[in-house]
């Protein structure tokens, strides 16, 4: 279809002059006398490109400019005058034009102009469905009450300087949680940059957050920036913060109270004005109280709780971001239509979805790219491996029930309370990788954590790999809660 051009000015022979050097080159046109009319081809006809000259009777060139803008924002305007002064220029730039011409005018520069003006729009309408896909991605989509309380919660914490805590299982969203700060705050129009702290090795970790100077250590071979630096005037989202290093969290501690960081390797500190999100799926109480995690750290990110809901809380969510990630992946991969059957949906609904919302959004994916037909059903859902492990609920959850407690003297046993945590965690963690066969990406899925921390956690507990495939008790170290499943 080719390019709409309209043509505003109320010299006939100047609409009928530039009708035939626009169709001459394959364009389609169409003409206005005044603003009036052409502000009804703009809502008729929906043009490309508008050229609109200055001098018009009844409504001026420059109003029937900034109504255009308004009834059609992507709508590139070139502007053509026989009279022209510098300062008209300058206000029709300042209202939007995109170009202006002064008469007599030749063929080849309002050719340019035109072309540019509709690569101008494109780049527009690119950029635009960029931001809308990602406004997609990052949405937090839900209507279940513990949804409905998250984004009461971020409304009210917006606004102020308080940093804020985001807990929450693996998958839950944590990461939309923080940009949805950030972006109802004042520094919206700032830096949002986020750290993953379990994924960087500890001994960059401090690189990375505060900077480092060239020659700092083997491989700085140029003075860079950190990210407090990188989120000035901004925000830092700190993912994973307990897997923080107690070293990294005596400086990003200083950086809080002090507002200043200290490049690795440097002499001198450098002032930062940076709002602190940070986030965890850990228990940061129990490991300041086992010193892993500074307590006076621990109470300086803490000042606004805020729990992101597993999706098993989410009663009727999963329906719909089912619907909001099937109509997302179908799109993003350009795939015909697809839409999810009722028996199926009401499988997905049952399905435990350990890996929460994350979980959810890969399975969808999957399934809108291997189905075979527009009607997603429970036989696509079986070949894509999802009833594999059928939905069944908690025996505990379904009575009532809580996970039934230890013993007091065999807490004393093994050491109190900390050790009895760590023994249980060290349990889960092999039987993870038992009935994964010794696969950690599968094991960290069924245990509803990220892999790089399970990773850390296997490292940190010394378990050993090349035993994954046995029971804790064939190690000859049994505990209360193995002995419990034996």
């Amino acid at each position: 279809m080719p390019d709409r051009i309209l043509i505003v000015d109320d010299e006939p022979n100047i609409r009928r002059t530039l009708e035939m050097v626009l169709r001459s080159e394959g364009f389609e046109t169409i003409e206005a006398e005044s603003a009036e009319a052409a502000l009804r081809a703009v809502a008729d006809a929906s043009p490309d490109v508008a050229i609109l000259d200055v001098q018009l009777p009844g409504m001026s060139g420059i109003d029937a400019l900034r109504a255009m803008r308004r009834a059609d924002p992507d709508l590139a305007v070139v502007m053509i005058s026989g009279h022209a002064t510098i300062a008209i220029a300058v206000e029709a730039t300042r209202e939007g034009a995109f170009d202006f011409l002064e008469k007599p005018l030749a063929k080849e520069r309002v050719l340019v102009a035109v072309r540019n003006a509709l690569r101008l729009r494109a780049i527009g309408r690119e950029v635009r469905g960029y931001r809308e896909r990602e406004a997609g991605r990052r949405a937090l989509v839900g209507e279940s009450e513990a949804m409905r309380t998250v984004r009461e919660e971020i409304a009210r914490v917006a606004p102020a300087a308080a940093r804020v805590l985001i807990r929450g299982e693996s998958g839950t969203g944590k990461e939309l949680v923080a940009r949805a700060i950030h972006e109802a705050s004042p520094r919206k129009d700032r830096p949002f940059v986020k750290v993953n702290c379990a994924a960087i090795p500890e001994e960059l970790i401090e690189s990375e957050l505060f900077g480092s100077v060239k020659g700092a250590f083997t491989g700085a071979v140029a003075t860079r920036e950190g990210k407090f630096e990188q989120a000035d005037g901004g925000t830092i989202f700190l993912d994973e913060v307990g897997d923080m290093s107690l070293r990294a969290q005596a400086k990003v501690l200083r950086a809080i109270q002090e507002g200043e960081v200290e490049r690795v390797g440097g002499s001198g500190t450098i002032r930062v004005d940076v709002r602190v999100l940070s986030a965890t799926n850990q228990d940061l109480e129990a490991l300041a109280r086992e010193g892993r995690f500074r307590e006076d750290l621990y109470f300086r990110l803490n000042v606004v709780p805020i729990r992101v809901p597993p999706l098993r809380e989410r009663k009727g969510d999963v329906r719909i971001l089912a619907r909001h990630f099937l109509d997302r992946c179908r799109i993003e991969n350009d795939l015909p239509f697809r839409s999810i059957s009722e028996p199926a949906m009401a499988t997905l609904d049952r399905l435990p979805w350990r890996g929460n919302v994350r979980e959810l959004a890969n399975a969808i994916e999957r399934l809108v790219i291997m189905a075979e037909g527009p009607v997603i059903s429970i036989a696509d859902l079986e070949k894509a491996g999802l009833l594999a492990h059928p939905p069944v609920e908690s025996p505990l959850r379904a009575a009532g029930e809580t996970v039934p407690a230890l013993r007091t003297e065999e807490i004393a046993r093994l050491g109190g309370l900390a050790e009895a945590r760590r023994a249980f965690e060290i349990a889960c963690i092999r039987e993870g990788l038992r009935a994964s066969g010794g696969n950690v990406s599968e094991a960290a899925r069924l245990l509803g954590i990220d892999r790089t921390n399970l990773h850390k956690k296997i490292q940190v507990y010394g378990i050993n790999m090349e035993r994954n495939g046995t029971r804790p008790e064939e190690d000859g170290e049994t505990t209360p809660f193995t002995e419990r499943s034996s």
